[in-house]
C-alpha cells in the first residue's frame, strides 16, 4: 500500500478533487453554451440576393430577400436560394458551437456535446 496518491479510504481526495474538476468543467460548458446561443450567424445565397441569419440555437431569426429575385413565375428558385442560405447559416452555427465546446472539452467525447 505504498502508492503515492493513496491516501485514507480508497483514495478518497484525489476523486474529490476530480468531483470539483468535472463540476468546474460542468459550470465553464453550461456559460459557453449560453454564450453561444446568444451568438448569430448570417450567411447568403444567390450573390446576396437571401440572406438568412440565425442564432446559436439555431434558431431562423430574420430573412431579407432582395425585390429582384421575387419572380412568380419562378417561385422555386426562392425557395432553392432561402433553402441554401438558412441550410449554410445552420451549418457555420454548429461548426462554431462545436469547434467552441471542442476547446473546452479538450476533445473528450463526451455525450451531447
Amino acid at each position: 500500500m505504498g502508492k503515492k496518491g493513496f491516501q485514507g479510504m480508497g483514495g478518497m481526495p484525489n476523486m474529490n478533487a476530480m468531483m470539483k474538476q468535472a463540476q468546474k468543467m460542468q459550470k465553464q460548458m453550461a456559460e459557453m453554451q449560453e454564450e453561444l446561443e446568444k451568438k448569430e450567424f448570417e450567411t447568403s445565397a444567390g450573390g446576396g440576393a437571401v440572406s438568412v441569419k440565425v442564432n446559436g440555437k439555431k434558431e431562423l431569426i430574420d430573412i431579407q430577400i432582395k425585390p429582384e429575385v421575387v419572380d412568380p413565375d419562378d417561385v422555386e428558385m426562392l425557395q432553392d436560394l432561402i433553402l441554401a442560405a438558412t441550410n449554410e447559416a445552420l451549418r457555420t452555427a454548429d461548426e462554431t458551437v462545436s469547434r467552441e465546446m471542442g476547446k473546452l472539452t479538450g476533445g473528450l467525447n463526451l455525450p451531447g456535446m
